[in-house]
């Protein structure tokens, strides 16, 4: 069987009937996207390498626990990954505020991946993210920092308000707006599409 012309969740299928081929496949399909990620939030390529390894060991052994009705196959992985990512930052009490970059200037090297490998799903991928890119930056100042370190540097919102300055609601109130804010003009953008 020719792994590679799997879709994602067939692929996670197969790796549940302990397929090593098939976590080979997506290995290969989303390696590079695990470990910029990974990459991104711990500010060291030797973490991001045994965070990627730690992610797919994981996959692995829990590939019959994922529900393709509740996030796709590449969501999946990149919660995995940033779970992991913060998981390695909090146990060696480190932060990566030196290598970790805003919203504005995260450029990942890796182009967005489709369980389809056509253009059309390539290009509707790649418009995805320049949407989200331009919610994010819609947002106010405030609210685009302390998304980004909840959610790229994995601060807790005590943690986030502590750095900052600011009292604990209104850190909460901010993540919360914002979250809800970039929700809305997701889906407002879709209507309209």
């Amino acid at each position: 069987m020719d792994y590679s012309k799997l879709d994602d969740v067939s692929l996670i299928r197969e790796i549940a009937l302990a397929r090593p081929d098939a976590l080979s496949a997506l290995y290969d399909r989303y390696s590079r996207l695990v470990f910029s990620l990974a990459l991104h939030i711990l500010g060291e390529a030797e973490a991001a390498e045994e965070v990627t390894q730690d992610v797919f060991f994981r996959i692995w052994e829990k590939a019959e626990i994922y529900q393709a009705e509740q996030a796709r196959v590449s969501t999946w992985m990149t919660s995995i990954t940033r779970n992991r990512s913060i998981d390695l930052l909090r146990k060696r009490k480190v932060r990566p505020e030196g290598h970790s970059l805003g919203w504005e200037e995260f450029q990942p090297d890796w182009e967005p991946v489709s369980e389809r490998s056509d253009p059309e799903a390539l290009t509707a991928d790649a418009i995805q993210s320049q949407r989200v890119r331009a919610a994010v930056a819609s947002l106010p100042v405030e609210q685009q920092r302390a998304l980004a370190m909840a959610f790229f540097e994995g601060y807790s919102h005590s943690e986030i308000a502590e750095r900052l300055g600011e009292p604990l609601g209104t850190i909460k109130t901010r993540i919360r707006s914002g979250m809800q804010k970039l929700r809305s003009l997701l889906l407002e953008e879709q209507i309209h599409i």
